[in-house]
């Protein structure tokens, strides 16, 4: 069992097997736009990590998770139990969403999915929910002009963004991320629109490390370090 200390108080406890906490998580907290008491649905919660993460930014919003991993979801219930936090975990299949919750229930929605095509990294490929599917289950979830905010792989953009129109789902802001400067884009950050108008915004690259290897201003303010160099 791992346990993390976020920030404001709030702790997060992972099994041993599950997926710890990683950057990809801690960037998609920190770029969603979650408003005060705000409703959100985390697709796919696992331990529950992004939504402890919203919830201690912003404690007056509401999370439902969905997790089809049982293990994963029992950790939720308890991360969400031991913090005290309004965290709900459903036990389910985002592919079956329209059994699981009502249409339009939710102003926000996120998730950290598994992200590589069917056939690479069992760990993290497309096994039980392609991006198609994905976005469908946000769009069910949302209401109209609500925001859905996803982490992926770079590689995969044009993908996403495919799989987000057919849903009515408009990409509306878009981040890259890069580890180090001069280094490839491996991930980016993007919000989409239920119902949305055409007009995607280019926010500048994130770099997480700067050349001699030290943390940048941009990766310890998403980590919310004491002191942002």
């Amino acid at each position: 069992m791992a346990t993390e200390l976020l920030w404001n108080g709030v702790t997060l406890e992972t099994p041993a097997g599950e997926f710890p906490l990683g950057a990809d998580s801690v960037l998609l907290a920190d770029f969603a736009r979650v408003k005060k008491g705000a409703s959100v649905c985390d697709l796919g919660c696992g331990c529950g990590a992004i939504a402890l993460m919203l919830l201690a930014n912003d404690p007056t919003c509401a999370v439902t998770g969905i997790e089809l991993n049982g293990r994963a979801a029992d950790a939720a219930k308890k991360n969400a139990e031991a913090n005290g936090l309004p965290f709900r975990v459903i036990e389910g299949d985002l592919r079956k969403v329209r059994s699981l919750l009502p249409a339009g229930r939710f102003d926000c929605a996120v998730s950290n999915p598994p992200y590589h095509p069917a056939g690479n990294d069992p760990a993290r490929a497309e096994l039980t929910c392609a991006s198609e599917e994905l976005c469908a289950a946000a769009a069910w979830l949302l209401k109209t002009g609500g925001r859905f905010s996803v982490v992926y792989r770079a590689e995969r953009l044009a993908d996403l963004l495919c799989a987000m129109r057919e849903a009515g789902l408009e990409p509306k802001r878009l981040q890259f991320i890069r580890h180090r400067p001069g280094q490839k884009r491996s991930l980016f950050l993007i919000e989409a629109v239920r119902c949305g108008k055409p007009g995607l915004t280019l926010a500048e690259d994130l770099i997480l490390y700067r050349a001699d290897g030290s943390e940048t201003a941009a990766c310890r303010r998403a980590y919310h370090r004491e002191e942002v160099i």
